[in-house]
């Protein structure tokens, strides 16, 4: 009895004392006990009212046992888990709740006891059974050992907008801090655990401890001091990231990740001031999590150097997840409900900040946050007070800067143009034009210009659509690179743009590709069906087609998969444990390809719940569900302009001549002569090359382009001897297919030939090339995909924007669009290196001179790189007579004299072929044909006893004629008594 009169005394002089702060606010007196075993709590709250008012109260799920004003029974008449009261005195309500009440701990936050509107003056008591350990928002935390277990009493002589409760049977480690008392509350399992990769010899209290001193002394030098007696890192039982006054509750799940005492547990920290000190008025927006975001996650990485390049990850998640359907004015974000929001709300909030700060400076941007503080204190704030204390502490009007941040959707997106430089009254001077997309910002641009004498910084001052400016420098200008430190809310290109598990997580339409092995499919089901919680639509890897992987971002499971093999070529075997990597989709780089794969299912199973953490990386691994690697792509820093590509020279005292040259390289497996197709001094060239190789007695074959796979037998035909030469042009279809004058290759044929060198088709048929141009490789038919390589690597971005200048130079003619004419040229290159490679693996003692255009084979990019994907065989490449030199255009360059080749004769006629017949359709005036006596009409029956049924048969027949030779042409011509066979003499 004397236990219940003391707590009775206690109770009454904190409300008394919360009474006298508190005045015209609500006193919220909460008792609660428990019954453990049953998941139960029973509950009173006594409300006192201190003026006539009607007072909303939210129930929820609680049930309701009774309900008083002023001591008289009171029927709540709840609707929607709301009923009202009208009046002024003390409203007492019993209720019941089952919630997170178990004997591993309680977990009390939200809806767990009637609630009511706005800010209030709270004290709670709590009954707990023995062993554990209660902690609430309060200064002073009263415990007392009854008979029916432990009674707490909680004191916080401030308002609040609601209370919560924690408890377990904690271990406790307890340091006063410069006035403050410091707890650590850890399930005893977790007291002494290891955080993985830090303090390998400290205790995990101690190591949250140390941090929290660490923080606590940071911001009270930063924005002023601590603002309650104590603060207390809480486990939960629940994984949770919550910062209440004076504590902050942390699932043990989240404790356990290594770098929680490097970022939320600094986050949490500092919303005691922000958003437990100061509170967000959240009808009219929600302006902490932004700044907290800013003054901590941001502040950490700036403090290590990395600021850079964690506002490029802010960037980065609001590209990722915020889509147009998705995409709210900052104003408007109120608490974070998926990825976009929090992109929105924490992201874009915080790079209002970095903004505000770069704008006003850092004296002004402190004395606002220590204005904010101080004049909002136990108060809800707002966006406009924010507004206002910063405008007080700069002397500027921020109007404008805030109303573009807050009430317009999107971001920064701006180009450059007209970029030169000049030299203006002797000094060099740099110009451009910075464009805006679409309605313009306000804002200053930060701008560094390379010279050759050093950097030169500058801030633009951005107001309308499109800006000029001159600047001049000291020494010459190499590059200019705009916001290198990613100081603006702006969007990335593609150059800055990284492929990370954002991008995966945040697309709009994503596939998650289904192995056909019934093994493999078991090993991923935890992991499809986390996915498929996330938006993701199941699709078995044989039902891709062209269209899927084009307008879709996919995550592959398993290395082996054949949507791997057609996009990259293969995929490496990851290294043990689990592993998720990020590419950029060849095919559209809007999108981006995931591939994941684990060892067993249980190394999938520990780390699939874990990959929404890591959204800034593009490749992580897990070994037993531990985080063991982790990195992002490396792209461009800032938009980088380009102002003087070096002239480059060549000392002709160094020239080295192409013998020598042929002695640096004949041991080379593979040796690649490029060519332009009728540049007959290039393939005089490639005659040398072959010749030289052929005198050191090498043992080697010529792979060709100008032939295709399926006439490889008519090719061995003809090195054997076994047909003529015109027969070897008429069953590889030689000018159907080719076309190119036959004279610029038949020396280097009949050296061949004549040396029992074998030739090797290189190239596909033509048909499946023109059938993908117009309709990519979906359009193939299941006869025609048994013709093509199985494994195509699409991804060099390189020679990808090579292709495409030459598509867009010729005015895309004949095709539908880039991405089948892509294909269709990586389906060309992959062929040929194929081909090399089949040779290769069947003649392993063989090497290979590669004879194909030059744009096959520069920077190594169509086929020898492909090869070596394949084979790993070294190789070299002669690259001849380029537009252009850089460093890696080819191992050699060549420039020979040019040679003219000796015209084929022509007849000087028009043919049409139908039927397999040839018709002379027309006869050029003054031509050899018409002195000879051919007309209109006839058809052709043969030249010099070479029977004509084709178009390409007439250029077979004369393809080794000169000036002064003759030729015998019997034709067919109709007259009045029907038709006759002529014979005619034709001199060229």
């Amino acid at each position: 009895m004397k236990i219940i009169i003391v707590l009775a005394l206690l109770v009454s002089i904190i409300l008394t004392s919360t009474v006298t702060a508190g005045e015209n606010l609500p006193l919220y007196n909460l008792s609660v006990s428990f019954d453990i075993s049953k998941n139960r709590l029973n509950g009173v709250s006594t409300i006192t009212i201190p003026e006539n008012m009607e007072m909303n109260i939210s129930t929820g799920g609680l049930r309701i046992s009774s309900v008083k004003l002023n001591g008289l029974p009171l029927s709540p008449g709840i609707k929607d888990g709301i009923f009202k009261v009208k009046g002024k005195g003390t409203l007492e309500i019993s209720f019941v709740s089952n919630d997170i009440i178990r004997e591993e701990g309680i977990s009390l936050t939200g809806m767990w006891y009637p609630h009511i509107e706005g800010r209030a003056l709270y004290h709670m008591s709590a009954f707990l059974p023995d062993g554990f350990t209660a902690v609430s928002e309060a200064d002073e935390i009263t415990a007392v050992n009854t008979p029916q277990g432990m009674w707490y009493s909680f004191n916080f002589a401030h308002p609040l907008n609601g209370i919560n409760l924690a408890a377990g049977k904690y271990m406790i480690r307890k340091e006063n801090f410069n006035g403050t008392d410091i707890y650590v509350y850890f399930f005893p399992e977790d007291f002494s655990h290891d955080i993985i990769g830090y303090f390998e010899d400290i205790q995990r209290a101690d190591t949250y401890l140390e941090y929290t001193k660490k923080y606590l002394d940071m911001y009270g030098e930063l924005i002023g001091p601590y603002p309650y007696k104590r603060f207390s890192v809480v486990e939960n039982v629940l994984p949770t990231g919550y910062s209440m006054p004076t504590f902050t509750l942390l699932g043990g799940d989240v404790m356990r990740l290594p770098f929680i005492v490097n970022t939320s547990l600094g986050h949490e920290i500092l919303h005691q001031w922000f958003g437990n000190y100061i509170y967000n008025d959240f009808e009219k927006g929600n302006w902490v999590e932004g700044l907290t975001t800013y003054q901590a996650d941001q502040f950490y990485e700036k403090q290590k150097g990395r600021g850079g390049q964690y506002r490029k990850k802010l960037l980065a998640d609001y590209q990722s997840y915020v889509k147009p359907g998705k995409e709210t004015q900052l104003a408007d974000f109120y608490q974070r409900s998926d990825f976009a929001s929090g992109a929105i709300g924490y992201g874009k909030g915080a790079m209002l900040f970095n903004m505000l700060n770069n704008e006003i400076g850092d004296d002004a941007f402190y004395r606002g946050l220590r204005e904010l503080i101080k004049e909002q204190a136990f108060q809800e704030a707002t966006w406009e007070d924010v507004r206002m204390a910063f405008e007080n502490a700069s002397g500027r009007d921020l109007e404008r800067f805030f109303n573009q941040w807050l009430n317009r959707k999107g971001v920064i997106s701006i180009g450059v143009e007209d970029q030169r430089v000049n030299v203006l009254n002797g000094v060099q001077t740099t110009s451009f034009k910075i464009i805006q997309e679409g309605e313009p910002y306000e804002f200053n641009l930060p701008l560094k210009i390379i010279t050759d004498k050093g950097e030169l910084t500058k801030t633009l001052e951005i107001r309308k659509e499109i800006e000029t400016f001159e600047i001049p420098s000291d020494g010459t200008p190499l590059e200019l690179v705009f916001d290198s430190d990613y100081d603006l809310m702006r969007g990335l290109p593609e150059n800055e743009y990284p492929p990370v598990i954002a991008r995966l997580l945040g697309d709009e339409k994503r596939l998650i590709i289904i192995p056909e092995n019934d093994t493999d499919i078991g090993k991923y089901e935890d992991l499809i069906r986390i996915f498929e919680g996330e938006g993701f639509i199941p699709k078995k890897e044989t039902e891709i087609n062209d269209e899927n992987i084009t307008t879709s971002t996919l995550l592959v499971l398993g290395y082996d998969s054949p949507v791997l093999r057609r996009l990259f070529g293969g995929w490496k075997k990851p290294d043990p444990g689990f592993s998720l990597a990020v590419a950029d989709n060849p095919l559209n780089t809007s999108k981006v390809v995931a591939v994941a794969y684990g060892d067993s299912k249980e190394e999938v199973d520990l780390a699939s719940g874990k990959i929404v953490h890591y959204g800034q990386y593009s490749f992580i691994r897990f070994e037993k569900g531990k985080n063991v690697e982790n990195k992002t792509d490396e792209t461009d820093r800032g938009i980088r302009v380009s102002l003087n590509e070096p002239v480059l020279g060549i000392q002709p005292q160094k020239m080295i001549k192409l013998d020598d040259i042929i002695r640096n390289i004949s041991n080379k497996t593979i040796i690649y002569v490029a060519e332009t197709h009728t540049n007959y001094e290039e393939h005089k060239v490639q005659l040398a090359v072959i010749m030289n190789l052929s005198e050191k007695g090498s043992k080697f074959a010529i792979g060709m382009e100008m032939f295709q796979k399926p006439f490889q037998k008519a090719i061995d035909d003809y090195i054997a001897g076994n047909i003529t030469e015109k027969e070897f042009l008429k069953k590889t279809e030689y000018f159907k297919r080719w076309g190119y004058d036959y004279n610029l290759y038949r020396e280097i044929i009949e050296f061949a030939k004549a040396k029992k060198i074998p030739i090797v088709a290189l190239n596909q048929r033509s048909e499946i090339i023109d059938n993908v141009s117009k309709g990519g490789l979906d359009i193939l038919t299941d006869e025609e995909k048994k013709e093509i390589p199985k494994d195509m690597d699409m991804s060099d971005e390189i020679y990808k924007n090579q292709l495409q200048e030459i598509f867009d130079q010729h005015g895309n003619q004949g095709f539908e669009n880039f991405n089948y004419f892509y294909q269709s040229q990586i389906l060309w290159d992959e062929t040929m290196a194929y081909s090399v490679d089949e040779f290769l693996k069947r003649n392993p003692d063989y090497h290979m001179v590669v004879l194909a255009g030059t744009g096959h084979i520069m920077y190594d990019s169509g086929i020898p790189k492909r090869a070596y994907r394949l084979n790993g065989k070294d190789y070299a490449t002669l690259i001849q007579n380029p537009d252009s030199i850089d460093e890696n255009i080819g191992n050699f360059v060549l420039f020979p004299k040019s040679l003219t080749l000796l015209p084929t004769p022509h007849l000087g006629i028009f043919p049409s072929e139908s039927g397999g017949r040839v018709k002379i359709t027309n006869v050029e005036n003054d031509s050899v044909a018409e002195k000879a006596g051919l007309k209109k009409d006839d058809l052709f029956i043969s030249i010099d006893d070479w029977k004509i049924e084709t178009i390409d048969d007439v250029r077979i027949s004369i393809f080794d004629k000169k000036q002064g030779d003759t030729i015998k042409v019997k034709v067919l011509r109709k007259n009045i008594v029907g038709e006759k066979e002529l014979e005619f003499t034709v001199t060229f």
